[in-house]
């Protein structure tokens, strides 16, 4: 029975429309939260160097200035 039922989910995911399009949402989604924490991580190396801006810093991650001045208080309060 349990076979049954993941064979199910798998053929839904990987032939049903609808199953296809939430598969392909999810990993974009896990795409895109690694990409945003590898722009953290990035930021907060050059927040550590010291030498840059937090604008230029945002420019760099593509991160808003907003997020970046965020991080920079996280550090601070650390």
């Amino acid at each position: 029975m349990y076979y049954e039922v993941l064979a199910d989910r798998v053929h839904y995911f990987k032939e049903d429309e609808k199953g296809v399009a939430v598969m392909c949402k999810a990993m974009e989604d896990m795409r895109n939260e690694a990409a945003k924490m590898k722009a953290v991580h990035i930021a907060r190396l050059m927040l550590d160097g010291g030498k840059l801006s937090y604008e230029d810093i945002a420019a760099y991650t593509e991160l808003t200035i907003e997020e970046v001045e965020k991080i920079a208080s996280e550090k601070k309060s650390a």
